[in-house]
């Protein structure tokens, strides 16, 4: 399993979550976990993922940003290794 931490920020419109689920089962990820907020407007969701059928991950993390530039949000990828040692206490 290689799972990646996917985060999408932006201001809130209809069908976000639908267009980077849609993007993520074409290119077979599964959704582990998922969490989303709107606070005045605003858009927050954290994916957790398992990316473990995608072959080449900077063609999917390159992906998902022209996905958020073209839908008016930011979308980044980390592995999940990445993300944790970031956020170390």
């Amino acid at each position: 399993m290689k799972k990646f931490i996917i985060t999408v920020v932006g201001h809130d419109t209809v069908g976000i979550i639908a267009k980077v689920c849609t993007y993520l089962a074409g290119i077979q990820v599964n959704i582990l976990d998922i969490s989303q907020t709107i606070v005045d407007g605003y858009f927050n969701m954290m994916m957790i993922v398992d990316a473990g059928n995608v072959e080449d991950v900077t063609k999917m993390s390159g992906g998902l940003s022209a996905l958020g530039e073209e839908i008016g949000v930011i979308i980044r990828c980390q592995h999940e290794d990445i993300f944790n040692m970031m956020h170390r206490v």
